[in-house]
Parts: structure tokens; sequence; C-alpha cells
């Protein structure tokens, strides 16, 4: 019998004719209602005409989370007296109630993606409902596009209902067609803020960790909640092991049952919850009960502020989740639970001032997850880089490279970025492309019964309890008794009938030979072939590069080959720390990995000289080397210009002579630019063919550049085809006669100014600076002893200014050597008085 008196109660209820104007005028439509209104459970039984007497039709519902999807077809069927597979009835991954004459399913969005690419029409169906599309879960976004699609080009009947209490309605109208937006008035029940922030700063929280100062204070504001308020409480946290770590922390409360709620919960827990309960309860939840349930006596939500989104990490080859302050729309759904019967009150465990810094909205996933199964999915449609799909973001490119890459790896695509045959079977296997590849290449090795088992392991995180060892959380996961295992027996179930049908009976040969372990290990592999690793000094060389460390206690450390499934990146660590991971060997490591597998030469400047070696490696993984004799002169050439570059121009002979001819040719260049040869580090580089051949093309190692003659190599530099190197000694003499007849050298160290370093009593007589290419030389005059006595470019003005303050100064301690009063007019010389008096 139909419930009509909760029927009726359901808010909702009056902006259904606006729904169906909008449905019969457009086709679409933006459902934007507060939490329980009534929009999961009374819109889908009006538009199937359960209720209300509408026209009869099939509906779609696709919901984020199996548990929601579970819940929500539950609470159709008692809303109309039945039970869940007659008229209204739920698809999820592994479990299937839908009878004869369901005229409403729910589904996971994933599973509406599946049927979607075997079913492009979706036959049958008159209505999708996408809800809880303000979580922007990627399947949902995936869901969204490939529906749109089909209703421009196969289907413009087919009816599409966007429905959330929070969400960018505009963004989701605008993807839609133009699609009006229909808002229900929400429950008259005002929810109280109280914001009760730690009494002290807590640490930001970092990958997956949680500061514990925050979650003893969340235990706190439930305790103080159970206090002030009536009825019962409801407590998000972002993650399994926050909720099993305040649930300690409160212990046994008098009177009062704690249930912890999340994806991983058993059934009957699930199910409990939804139901009154006996006695107060205190709900420990994920985000899986911010939408989609109501959770009946719920008056009072405390609300930790966080939620775990995915990150993938490109650089390093990982992803995994990662613990993030909640978004602004996230808080307002939290906070609907506890209105959803009466009032209530939400506590929120921060400052009132940090609420507007919040984001408004989670962030889209296609942001930044993983894309390797979006990408396949967008392949295996049609289009491979997404950019003819309604998505209210476009997937990062870099994202999607690097997903092709992935897929292109296990042959999910050709080179175009299309479906292959064997991406079409990956991509209806109902997971990521990685764990299909391991299913499809693992069954002829180990069997169907092994590949499922494993496969069905990595599928979903298992509890920290059962450890790091992969074959060692099968065992564990075997044995049983907990709500994992049960899910994970029938996910087994599921994979082992698809890897049956798939690949037949398991070849012959050694891999059956292997211990259970070692089969663990090449299942692995298949899944992560770029996260083979080998230990290296300590720590495991990832075949992508990625370094990683197994924990102290660990029975992976140590030994020689690893597959890594799952890792992280721990705070102020340079390494990613292994969180799942199976020995293997390196015959496991050539068959996963043997894409990446190259044998090549290798000559590189590596320590000082030239190292030529024959190498072979699994990506950044060395398997063997051996010293090259004959290496290619082209690649030890180039090794050559590597050390120059990187160890400079030293690395040749310098002559006196060659240094000076160097800087000769810098001023010169300075001073009158072409045709003289720049002469830098840099252009030397860029014209090494021009003046080090042929000697660097006979050279094969360090010692062999220390034998050219860095100076004469020059020479064939100078202007020689304009005749202008004949006057390299005239333009730049290396010396120069002073008016005592001595040859000085210039020292053009400084080509923006030449130095002559000569004996004042030398320069006697001489009336102007010396010139070199019209520059004035920088005098350096010397004292008897050699010492400077004065620099000056302007020798006229020395004499006249200058000389007399040096003359008295240097005479009394240089009495044999000549001070005239007037050396402008004296005569040069190189001797003593004595010498000048004989």
């Amino acid at each position: 019998m139909i419930r009509f008196d909760a029927l009726d109660a359901l808010p909702v209820r009056g902006a259904l004719p606006a729904l169906d104007d909008a449905l019969e005028g457009h086709g679409t439509a933006v459902l934007v209602a507060p939490p329980g209104t009534g929009k999961t459970t009374l819109v889908p039984l009006v538009l199937a005409g359960l209720v209300g007497g509408g026209a009869r039709r099939r509906v779609v519902v696709a919901e984020p989370r199996r548990i929601a999807a579970r819940a929500a077809a539950r609470r159709m069927a008692w809303l109309l007296g039945e039970r869940t597979g007659e008229s209204v009835g739920y698809t999820v991954r592994g479990e299937r109630v839908v009878g004869r004459h369901t005229r409403v399913e729910v589904v996971t969005t994933g599973v509406l993606v599946q049927r979607l690419q075997r079913d492009q029409e979706l036959a049958g169906a008159d209505v999708v409902v996408l809800d809880e599309c303000h979580e922007r879960h990627l399947d949902a976004d995936t869901a969204a596009a490939f529906l749109w699609d089909v209703r421009q080009t196969l289907r413009p009947e087919l009816r599409l209902v966007a429905a959330s209490a929070t969400t960018d309605a505009q963004g989701w109208a605008a993807l839609l067609g133009g699609a009006p937006v229909v808002r229900a008035r929400g429950a008259a029940h005002p929810v109280e803020v109280v914001w009760a922030p730690p009494a002290r700063p807590v640490r930001p929280p970092h990958g997956m960790r949680v500061d514990p100062a925050l979650l003893a204070h969340v235990a706190s504001v439930v305790r103080r909640a159970l206090a002030e308020r009536e009825g019962d409480v409801l407590c998000f946290l972002p993650g399994v092991g926050e909720i099993a770590r305040v649930a300690a922390q409160l212990g046994a409360l008098d009177g009062v049952d704690v249930l912890q709620v999340h994806g991983r919960a058993p059934a009957a827990v699930q199910d409990a919850v939804l139901l009154p309960g006996e006695r107060r309860r205190v709900v420990l939840a994920t985000s899986v009960a911010e939408s989609s349930l109501t959770v009946p006596g719920v008056r009072v939500v405390v609300d930790a502020g966080l939620a775990r989104e995915p990150r993938v990490d490109h650089a390093r080859g990982l992803s995994a989740l990662a613990t993030v302050r909640a978004s602004q729309a996230a808080g307002r759904q939290r906070a609907g639970r506890a209105g959803r019967e009466a009032p209530g009150t939400v506590y929120r465990c921060w400052a009132e001032a940090e609420d507007a810094r919040l984001p408004r909205f989670p962030a889209p996933e296609i942001k930044v997850a993983d894309l390797t199964a979006f990408a396949l999915q967008v392949a295996c449609w049609g289009d491979p880089d997404a950019s003819g799909l309604a998505l209210l973001d476009p997937p990062p490119s870099g994202a999607m490279a690097a997903a092709r890459e992935v897929l292109e790896a296990v042959g999910a695509v050709d080179p175009a970025g299309r479906a292959t045959e064997r991406g079409a079977v990956l991509a209806g296997l109902g997971l990521h492309p990685r764990l299909g590849r391991a299913l499809l290449d693992s069954v002829p090795l180990v069997g169907a019964e092994r590949a499922a088992e494993v496969v069905a392991l990595l599928s979903e995180e298992a509890p920290r309890e059962y450890g790091d060892d992969l074959a060692g959380a099968l065992r564990r996961a075997r044995r049983g008794g907990d709500a994992y295992s049960s899910r994970w027996r029938s996910e087994v179930r599921r994979l082992r009938a698809a890897g049956s049908g798939l690949s037949g009976s398991p070849a012959a040969g050694s891999w059956q030979d292997l211990p259970e372990d070692r089969q663990v290990g090449v299942v692995a592999a298949l899944a992560f072939p770029e996260r083979v690793a080998r230990a290296d000094g300590g720590s495991y060389l990832m075949v992508s590069g990625t370094r990683a460390e197994a924990g102290e206690a660990s029975a992976l450390r140590g030994v020689p080959w690893i597959a890594v499934a799952v890792a992280d990146r721990p705070v102020g660590k340079g390494h990613a720390r292994v969180q799942l991971g199976a020995v293997v060997d390196e015959e496991t490591a050539r068959l996963a990995a043997g894409a990446l597998h190259r044998e090549q030469e290798e000559v590189r400047w590596d320590g000082g000289d030239v190292v030529a070696r024959r190498v072979e490696r699994l990506g950044a993984v060395e398997l063997a080397v051996r010293a090259l004799k004959d290496a290619d002169p082209a690649l030890v050439r180039a090794a050559l210009l590597d050390g120059l570059r990187r160890e400079g121009l030293g690395l040749l002979r310098w002559p006196a002579e060659a240094v000076v001819l160097r800087q000769r040719l810098a001023f010169l260049r300075l001073r009158l630019g072409q045709p003289w040869p720049d002469v830098s580090d840099e252009a030397l580089h860029a014209r090494v063919d021009e003046w080090l051949e042929p000697e660097l093309s006979r050279a094969r190692r360090r010692a062999d550049l220390a034998r050219i003659d860095a100076g004469e190599a020059l020479t064939r530099l100078l202007p020689w085809a304009t005749g202008e190197a004949g006057r390299l000694d005239e333009l730049a003499p290396e010396r120069m006669t002073v008016p005592s007849g001595s040859r000085v050298r210039i020292d053009y160290a400084r080509p923006e100014q030449p130095v002559l370093a000569v004996k004042l009593q030398e320069m006697f007589g001489l009336q102007e600076s010396p010139r070199v290419a019209g520059v004035p030389l920088l005098v350096h005059l010397l004292s008897p002893a050699g010492r400077p006595a004065a620099v000056t470019a302007d020798l006229a003005s020395f004499w006249r200014d200058g000389y007399q303050g040096v003359r008295a100064e240097l005479r009394g301690r240089y009495p044999k050597h000549p001070w005239p009063e007037d050396p402008a007019a004296a005569e040069p010389t190189r001797h003593t008085n004595a010498r000048l008096r004989r």
C-alpha cells in the first residue's frame, strides 16, 4: 500500500508542476531542492507515473555511490509499500535487484556509463535523473556528457534532469542546452550553526594525514553536542581511519550507540543507520552520508570540515586520495542533515572567519584525478580528446596525455588515441584500465581464480590492518570475517566469470609452477608495470624513475624486486612510501614492463670523462651494463661537447699565448665588432665545428681534449676571407714599444680597456697616452721596484697634475733613479742615474 501520508509531506511536491512543464517544453531541467525535500525519492516516482497519475515512463536515477543507490531504491520501494525489485530496483557493481515490472531503476553513475557504452540509445529509458550532480564525480560528468550527446544525435525524446541541493545551477542549465531551472522550497526546519574551532591551532591536512589534535577536538565536540542538544548526532569525518580513531576516543557512551558508516561498512550496518534506533545514536560517517540518505532521528551534525578527494602526482606517476578542506557546498549539504525531520543544530569545527575562504564547490574530479579510465571511455565513445563532449570543465591536456600514454602502453588505444578492440574489452570490465589489463593478461598465466582474487583486492583499498604485502592481504581476505572480505568475495566471483569468459583455460608453463606469492606479484606487476621496482641502495627504484621505500617492519623490505600497487608521499620525504606491494622477480618485471625494455649504446660525459657502455634497461632500472669499446664516433663527440659545456673550455690546453690571443680577439670584437669573432664560451660552443675540428673528431676521452692547443684552434676563427686577419698585430698588438725602447706586453684581460704596465721612467717624454684600435690604454706607471705608483688613461694630465705628488713620495725612496722636474720633456730611460752618467 502506497504511503501517501509520507509522500504528501515531502516539500518537493510543490515544484513538480514546474518540473513537468520544463520537461514537456524543453526536455531537460535542472532541479535545485534542499536536503530532505524528497528530490531523490518522490521525483522519480512521479516521473515514472507510479504516484500522481502521470504518464507511465521508465526512469533511471544515477547516484554517485553504491550506498546511496541502494538506500534510495529501498526508500522508494517502502513509500510504495513494496520490496525492492518490484516497481523500484537498483543496480550497483556486482549486485542487481531488478524485476520484470521495474519502472524506476537506481544505478551508480559508473554503471550508467557502462550501460551507455553497450547501448548508446539507452533503449527503454524515458527519463534519466542525475542526482547529486554537485559532487562533480568523474563518472557523473562523463554520464552527463554522453547522455547529452545521445539526446542531440540519437534520441531527442530522452528527458534529462540534473538534480542537487547545492549545485552550479546555471552551469548545468547551460550544459543541457539552456535547460529551465526549477527550484523547490525546503523543509521549514531551521538549523542553528554553532562555531566550535579548536582552542589551539592544528596542522593542516597533508596527503592522507589528519592532525590527531583535530580528531581529539572533534570527539570532544561530539560529547558537547550530546550534552547540549537532543536527538541523534551525525558526525562527518574524511575517512575510515579517522572514524575509527574518533570512535576509540569516544569509547563507551552511557545509553548511546556509536555507529561507523562508510563505503566499506557491512550492509547490515548501512541498513541499520537508515532505520530509527532504540537508543540515542552517534553516527560517525564519511561523505557518503552527505546526500541521498535520511538518517532518522538526527537533530545534530558535527562537521570536522574535511573531505577526501582524488589527486594525481604526474611527476611521480602516483595517484591517491588526499585530505582537503570541505567546500561550502559540502558544508551546506552536511548541515542540512540536521534539519530534515525537525529543527536542528550543526557544530562546525572551524572558525566562522574561515568559512568565507573555503572553496564554493568541491574540486571537479576531471581537474585533479587520474584520467586513464575517463580517456578510455571517451575513446570508446569515439571522441578521444573529449573535445566534442558537453563537459562543465574540459580535461587538462597534461593529464589526458599521461592517460593516453598508459592506454597505449596496455594496447587499449592506437597512436591516434582511438580505442582498439582490446580497449573496448577493457572498458566493458567495469575496472580501471590498469586492472582490466592485469585481469586480461594474467588469466593465461596464473588462471582466472588467482587473477580475479588479486584484481578484486586491488580494485578497492584494503583495510590498513591487512598490511602492505599484497600476498599477505590476499590470505587475510580469504579468511573472511569482515565487511571488506565479503565485498571482495563478491567481486572475485564477478571477475572470475569475466576472466574465464575472456581467456579460457590458463596456459601451462613456469608461471603455473610459481609459489602463490609470486603469482600475486605477476598480477600486480601487470597492473602497474611502471611501478615495478628493484632494490637500489636502501630504497627501490621504480621503472618510472620514482624512488620508494618499504616500512621498517615490512615483509617487502630488502627483497630484490617488488611491484608497487599503492604508494603515498610522506610529509618531508623525498621518496614515496610503499603502502601495498608484491614480491616479484626479474622475469616478471621483464614480462610486465616489456614495453619499456630497451637495449642501447650510452655514451655520455660522466664523472669528468667519457663513459661508453651498452645498457639493457627497463625504463629507469638498469638490468645489465658492459663497457663499449667501439662507440659510435658521433655519440663520443656529443659526449665530449657536453663535457666542454659542463666543465668549461678549460678542458683544452691553453698555453699563455693562447690565453692572450683569446683576450685580444675579445677586445677587437668589443671595439670593432664584425668581422672579428665572438670568443665567449657560448659563442665558441655554438661554432665548435669551425674552430675545434678536426681535433675534436679524433678525440675519444678527456686526455685527448687536454692535448688540443686552443690557441692554434682559435686562429681558424680569424677573418681570413676579408683580409682583416693580417691586421691583428696592428689593431691589437701583443706588445707595444714605449719611449725607452722597451717592448712591453699589453694586458687584454679587461677587453673594455687594456692595460699597459710599465716603469714610470720609461714613459718620460710621451705627451699622450698610447692607444690600440683607437682606445687609450690604461697605463699602470710602476715604481723602480715594479709596484704601481699611479694609474692613468690620460698621460698628459698625469704629467701636469699627478706626477709631482708621486715624485715627492718616491724620489727619496729611490734616489738612484731619475726624477726630473718636467717629465714630459725628459729623456725616457730603463736605467739608474749611475748608468745614465756613464
